[in-house]
């Protein structure tokens, strides 16, 4: 019997130790890139998808208020501040950006669903039979994207189409926004004017187009799509007026998504996990970094590829701060292990600033 305490006891201490040494290889791994990585939310369920103001001193980002089945927006001073919630505190929110002044932010909003207290009932409901789901994208045909002021006046509704209007962000001179629209039944991309005029439709391939960003010169679009196989999403780019398309990624058994440049344009930032044996516990979300070639021509091909986060936790849509040297993202490696968001020293990003 004492033999078999032993044994037991040998083995959990050698499980310790296999798991401590897992965590120093990750923390070892992350240091060459990352430092003084540290939590920026706190006090709400579940925070995530956040952006830096243009003067990279506030944030603005989804969260779960308490007692709300559904995501609202908020904004806050980077380090310390309290939450301020931007949106109205009904419907599905999603996909908040400042403007390029600093005096508004944009979002996508389900607000004006006709039938919101049925949709808000049915959430509520499910959380009480099960707790709250896990993360799933909602296409809300409801949803239309708005701007608000910081002050919370001046709520402006952008879109009206039939369908799921989101995802939108700012081109770097604040004059375009490009968005996500199923409008033609089919989720593809469009750019519009800052005030919601002049919409055109730069993808229509059948498949889920999504998450893009302009690059820092406003010349191309980078993006999400499953359009190779459902769900399996890979990254692509678009040039702006919609006529050239180069695929970024092609591995149908990693999941890419959430890509963001960073402001040198050099290369960009997303997270992938590994789905070759399907979803499960094996597949964690880590972010990577890819290197762009650029020719004299602007055109534009993928380069080397570098993970950046090794921990056990489910690390995802990355953002660069507007001078390159911080990198936030949402993260599972809180202590209670819930979405909040991280920040760290962009290493990398400070030696790019230096050449």
């Amino acid at each position: 019997m004492r033999t078999l305490h032993l044994t037991a006891a040998l083995l959990i201490f050698s499980l310790m130790a296999a798991v401590g040494a897992a965590e120093e290889t990750a923390a070892e791994n992350e240091s060459k890139h990352l430092a003084n990585i540290h939590q920026v939310t706190s006090g709400l369920p579940r925070a995530g998808e956040g952006y830096f103001s243009p003067d990279g001193k506030s944030i603005v980002y989804q969260a779960y208020p308490v007692g709300y089945p559904f995501y609202q927006i908020y904004v806050q001073d980077l380090e310390g501040g309290t939450p301020r919630r931007m949106s109205t505190g009904r419907g599905r929110t999603t996909c908040s950006y400042f403007s390029v002044d600093g005096q508004s932010v944009l979002f996508a909003s389900s607000h004006s669903d006709p039938q919101l207290d049925i949709t808000e009932k049915k959430a509520r409901d499910l959380a009480a039979e099960g707790g709250r789901r896990r993360y799933q994208w909602d296409f809300d045909p409801y949803m239309d994207i708005y701007s608000v002021n910081l002050d919370g006046t001046g709520l402006k509704r952008l879109t009206d189409a039939p369908g799921y209007d989101a995802e939108g962000s700012y081109s770097s001179d604040g004059k375009q926004i490009v968005f996500t629209s199923s409008r033609d039944g089919d989720p593809d991309l469009y750019i519009m004017d800052a005030d919601g005029t002049n919409v055109r439709q730069i993808t229509n391939k059948d498949g889920y187009d999504g998450g893009p960003f302009f690059s820092p010169d406003n010349k191309w679009v980078i993006f999400r799509s499953d359009r190779q196989k459902e769900h399996m999403l890979q990254l692509f780019a678009v040039s702006a007026d919609g006529k050239t398309e180069v695929q970024l990624t092609n591995n149908l058994n990693q999941v890419n998504w959430c890509p963001y440049f960073h402001p040198s344009g050099d290369y960009l930032v997303w997270a992938g996990a590994d789905y070759s044996q399907g979803p499960g516990p094996l597949s964690k979300f880590q972010l990577f970094t890819l290197e762009l070639k650029w020719g004299i021509d602007n055109t534009l091909s993928a380069g080397d590829v570098t993970q950046i986060t090794f921990e056990a936790s489910q690390d995802v849509l990355p953002v660069f701060s507007p001078d390159g040297t911080k990198l936030m993202w949402t993260s599972t490696r809180s202590k209670d292990e819930t979405s909040q968001l991280w920040i760290a020293d962009w290493i990398r990003g400070q030696k790019n600033q230096q050449k």
